[in-house]
C-alpha cells in the first residue's frame, strides 16, 4: 500500500512540475550556465591506424588504441569541436581475450567473453583499467591519471562507466586498496539469496556455458586450450539480465552476473524505502537519511568504487542499465558522490519513461537518455515515415523534466546514422542535429565519427554491422581519415567529411556560448502548420530565448524538398519578447550567410525564407 502511494504522489507532483515547467519558468541556476557537450569516444578504438579490419582479428592483427593516443593536439581538436566533457568508454578492466599473465593478470575464458577484445560492461576489476589501452600495462593505471590530466589542460571534464547492475563472470580484483574485498569473497552460496552476498545463487547446480546459434562459436572457431564450452562455476550465478538459469541462452548476458543490492527473489525489498518528502529535497537531504542506516554490502562496495576514481580525478559516471537497480541505491551513491564532488556529472541509461522523474528526483541522477521518446521520434522522421508533429508532443511529455533528459543521435548502442540500417547517408542527420542540440536546455551527446559520418559497416566478428563493434579489435575508416596518421588534422577526410565537421564544429560550438538555449521555448510550429502556405510535417520551427538573447529556428528534413514560405512568429510571442512594429535585422548563427529580417506588424513577426533540402536556420534578433 505505501509502494501504491507513493507512485500516486510522483504521478500527482510530476503534473505539478509539468504545469510550472508550461508556465516558462526557468530555475535561476539554469540560466546562468551554458549548454553541455559530450563526447563518447570508445577509447580502444580512437587512436588505432590499423587498417586490417580482419573478422576475429587478433590485437596484433587488427591493432588497437592507446591512452597515449588522446595527444594534447587530439584534445585540442575535441575541445574545438565544441566538447565540454569526454566519456571515456570502456576504460575499467573488463574481461577481454590476451594474456596479460606476464602483468599478474589472469587470462579469460572464451566461453564467457563477448568477441575478443570484450564486452566494457563486463568489468573485472574495477580498481584497474583496461590493460589494452596502456603503452606498459603495468603501468595502466598511471597512464590513465595522465590522461586525466592532459583532459583536464584541454579544459574538459572526464566521465566514465559504472555498471553497479553486473560483473564479469570471472571477477578477479588484482589491485584493490587496502582493506577493499572483491565481490562475493564473503558469500554464503548455499544459499540462493541473503541480504549481504553480492550475488545470487542457484544452489545444487554448476553453470553451462551456452548453446552458440546462429552460427557463433568464440573466437569465431578459432582453437584455443580455455574455448571448450565449459567455465567452472559452482553452483551457479545468475546472469547479469536476470536470468536464473544454469545455462544461460545464448541471447542473454551470459558474460555477466547479477549484483545483489537487498532486493529478495520474490521482489521484496530488505533495506528501507525513501519517503515521499525526499522527492522535493536535494543530494543533502538525500545523504543524511541514508547516513545511519545499515545497508546491504553491494551498496557499500559501489560506493567505495565511486569515491575511488573521483578521487583518481574522474569527473563524472555513465551508469549502464540503471533501472535495473533500485532507486534507493541511486539516492544513496549519488548523494555520497556530490557530497564529495557536488558537480559530479551523473548520467544514467534508463529507458522506461515511467522511471524517469523517480530516478531523477529520488535517484538524484542529474541526466537521462532520452532514447525512448526524442531519439526515436527523430529518427522516424529521419527515416521518412515520421512527422515532426510528433516533435512538440514528446517534448510536452518531459517538460517538466526537460533540463535530464540528455539528447544524442548516436551511441555505441545505437545504429551509425550513415548506416544503411539507418539512412544511409549522414547529411541526412543535419536538421535532426539542429534540433536535438537546440530544442532544450539538457546537454547534447556525439558519437566519436559520427561528425565525419562513419557507417560502422565492419564486420569485426561478434555481432554485426550498423553499429562500430564494441566487442572486437576493429579500425574505424571514417575517424582514421581524420586521425590522419596521429596528427588528428582530418588530412585525410574527404571534401564531404570535411563539410560535415564543419557543420557539427559550427553547431556544437554555438550551443555552448548560447544563454537562449538555457532559456526558454516555444513551439510555433502548429501556429504555421495553421497559418502558412507550404508549410508542413517535414519542417520543424520553434523560438528560445533569455533575457538578452532571441533565436527563431527552422529546420527542414526533407533531403529532395525546397520550402519557400513566410515564417511567422505568433503574437504570443512578440508580445513576450516585447518587440513594437518594426523591422528587426537577424544573424544567421550557423553559416551567417543570409541576410533576413523580422517584419513586426500588428503584434505579429514575419521572416520570408526559402529552405533548401536539409538545411537549418538559426536567427538570432539583433539588439
Amino acid at each position: 500500500m505505501k509502494t501504491i502511494r507513493l507512485i500516486t504522489f510522483l504521478i500527482v507532483l510530476g503534473a505539478v512540475y509539468s504545469c510550472k515547467e508550461n508556465r516558462n519558468e526557468k530555475p535561476t541556476e539554469l540560466l546562468m550556465k551554458k549548454k553541455t557537450v559530450v563526447y563518447q569516444v570508445f577509447t580502444r578504438l580512437f587512436g588505432n591506424t590499423n587498417t586490417t579490419n580482419k573478422p576475429w582479428g587478433t590485437i596484433d592483427e587488427n591493432g588497437v588504441g592507446k591512452f597515449a593516443d588522446f595527444t594534447d593536439k587530439a584534445l585540442g581538436e575535441i575541445k574545438d569541436l565544441g566538447v565540454t566533457h569526454i566519456w571515456y568508454t570502456g576504460v575499467p578492466h573488463h574481461a577481454l581475450i590476451n594474456d596479460y599473465t606476464a602483468h599478474g593478470i589472469s587470462n579469460d575464458d572464451p566461453d564467457v567473453v563477448k568477441g575478443r577484445a570484450g564486452s566494457p560492461y563486463a568489468v573485472k576489476d574495477y580498481y584497474n583499467v583496461n590493460p589494452d589501452l596502456a603503452l606498459d600495462p603495468s603501468n595502466r593505471l598511471e597512464e590513465f591519471k595522465a590522461l586525466i590530466e592532459r583532459t583536464h589542460k584541454a579544459d574538459m571534464k572526464v566521465i566514465i562507466d559504472i555498471v553497479p547492475n553486473h560483473v564479469a563472470r570471472n571477477y578477479e580484483g588484482t589491485t584493490n586498496p587496502e582493506g577493499v574485498e572483491d565481490f562475493g569473497a564473503s558469500d554464503d552460496t548455499s544459499k540462493e539469496y541473503d541480504v549481504n552476498n553480492n550475488f545470487y545463487y542457484i544452489p545444487g547446480e554448476a553453470f553451462k556455458v551456452p548453446e552458440w546459434h546462429n552460427g557463433y562459436e568464440p573466437l569465431g572457431g578459432e582453437k584455443n586450450a580455455l574455448a571448450d564450452s565449459k567455465f567452472e562455476e559452482n553452483p551457479a550465478k545468475w546472469t547479469g539480465n536476470g536470468s536464473r538459469l544454469a545455462q544461460p541462452h545464448f541471447n542473454d548476458w551470459y558474460e555477466t552476473v547479477k549484483v545483489n543490492y537487498g532486493i529478495r527473489p520474490d521482489g521484496t525489498k530488505d533495506f528501507e524505502e525513501l519517503p515521499e518528502e525526499l522527492w522535493t529535497k536535494d543530494y543533502k537531504a538525500h545523504y543524511e537519511f541514508w547516513r545511519d542506516k545499515t545497508l546491504p554490502d553491494s551498496w557499500y562496495k559501489f560506493k567505495d568504487i565511486a569515491q575511488y576514481w573521483l578521487d583518481f580525478g574522474v569527473d563524472g559516471f555513465r551508469f549502464d542499465m540503471a533501472e535495473m537497480v533500485p532507486v534507493e541505491f541511486w539516492s544513496y551513491l549519488n548523494s555520497s558522490i556530490k557530497m564529495k564532488n557536488p558537480d559530479a556529472f551523473l548520467l544514467a541509461e534508463v529507458y522506461n519513461p515511467d522511471l524517469y522523474r523517480a530516478y531523477i528526483h529520488m535517484g538524484k541522477m542529474d541526466y537521462l537518455y532520452d532514447k525512448v521518446d526524442l531519439y526515436d521520434s527523430i529518427k522516424h522522421i529521419m527515416k521518412g515515415y515520421g512527422w515532426t508533429d510528433h516533435i512538440p508532443v514528446v517534448q510536452q511529455k518531459v517538460a517538466d523534466i526537460e533540463h535530464h533528459m540528455l539528447h544524442f543521435l548516436e551511441n555505441h548502442d545505437e545504429q551509425r546514422i550513415a548506416s544503411p540500417d539507418f539512412v544511409g547517408d549522414a547529411k541526412l542527420a543535419k536538421p535532426a542535429m539542429v534540433v536535438s542540440a537546440t530544442i532544450s536546455t539538457s546537454p547534447t551527446m556525439i558519437y566519436f565519427g559520427q561528425e565525419v559520418g562513419e557507417p560502422g559497416a565492419e564486420d569485426a566478428g561478434f555481432g554485426k554491422p550498423t553499429r562500430t563493434s564494441i566487442f572486437d579489435y576493429i579500425g574505424v575508416p571514417h575517424h582514421q581519415r581524420w586521425v590522419n596518421n596521429k596528427n588528428f588534422d582530418g588530412g585525410q577526410l574527404s571534401k564531404e567529411e570535411q563539410d560535415l565537421r564543419d557543420f557539427y564544429q559550427r553547431l556544437l560550438n554555438f550551443t555552448i556560448e548560447s544563454s537562449a538555449l538555457m532559456g526558454e521555448y516555444q513551439e510555433i510550429h502548429y501556429y504555421n502548420k495553421d497559418h502558412t502556405e507550404s508549410y508542413d510535417h517535414r519542417v520543424f520551427s520553434y523560438v528560445r530565448w533569455s533575457s538578452n538573447e532571441k533565436l527563431i529556428i527552422v529546420s527542414n528534413f526533407d533531403a529532395n524538398k525546397s520550402y519557400n514560405f513566410t515564417l511567422k512568429v505568433p503574437e504570443d510571442i512578440i508580445a513576450k519578447w516585447q518587440l513594437k512594429n518594426n523591422v528587426f535585422q537577424l544573424e544567421e548563427k550557423l553559416y551567417g550567410q543570409v541576410d533576413k529580417v523580422l517584419s513586426v506588424n500588428s503584434g505579429r513577426g514575419e521572416i520570408q525564407l526559402e529552405l533548401q533540402p536539409l538545411q537549418s536556420y538559426i536567427f538570432s534578433l539583433k539588439p
